[in-house]
């Protein structure tokens, strides 16, 4: 049994609840729009992390990191990449992507809404966008995802909700010190 802290969009800011929560995971993945470098050190730090880079990436990230991640894990075929769209709504040529490479499993992020789902028409697929973890977004709670992988099953999921973004009318919390919209 592989046990996974999925996470995705954090554009630069790393919530120390999730470095908690991913601590009893065998790894970590990021499914882009990292933002900086260090969350990946710091990731990492914590379990062995894979990930892709995102839209507002930079070279630095884009160098580290792949558009695209295929592999194995859990007895599953997995495809990680930011921008995929969903199963009622795929992003220009991923349908056809996959259809071509059939994953068990497909990650992305980029939408900020997180999604737990199996595709009907292309069983048996199934979607994961674990929503943002950031603050930079339009979402109004911060999400991430961890559950496990085991003889090609998905099993223990779990919807990690964080406090909600900022800025947003209804939220009166701290804002880390080092955040920045820009």
């Amino acid at each position: 049994m592989t046990r996974i802290g999925l996470l995705s969009d954090t554009h630069g800011f790393l919530d120390p609840q999730l470095l908690d929560a991913f601590s009893s995971c065998d790894e970590i993945w990021h499914a882009g729009d990292i933002g900086d470098l260090s969350v990946c050190q710091q990731l990492a730090e914590v379990k062995p992390l894979r990930a892709v880079y995102g839209n507002i990436d930079g070279n630095d990230i884009r160098a580290a990191y792949p558009k695209d991640l295929h592999f194995s894990c859990g007895g599953l075929s997995v495809w990680i990449t930011h921008i995929g769209g969903h199963p009622q709504r795929y992003a220009p040529g991923i349908r056809k992507k996959l259809l071509q490479d059939k994953p068990d499993l497909f990650v992305c992020g980029h939408s900020h809404i997180l999604r737990v789902m199996r595709d009907p028409k292309l069983p048996p697929l199934f979607h994961l966008n674990p929503g943002a973890a950031g603050y930079f977004g339009h979402h109004i709670v911060r999400t991430a995802l961890r559950f496990s992988l085991t003889q090609g099953q998905i099993r223990d999921m779990e919807a990690l909700e964080l406090s909600p973004r900022w800025p947003n009318k209804d939220h009166h919390g701290d804002i880390p010190s080092d955040y920045s919209e820009e």
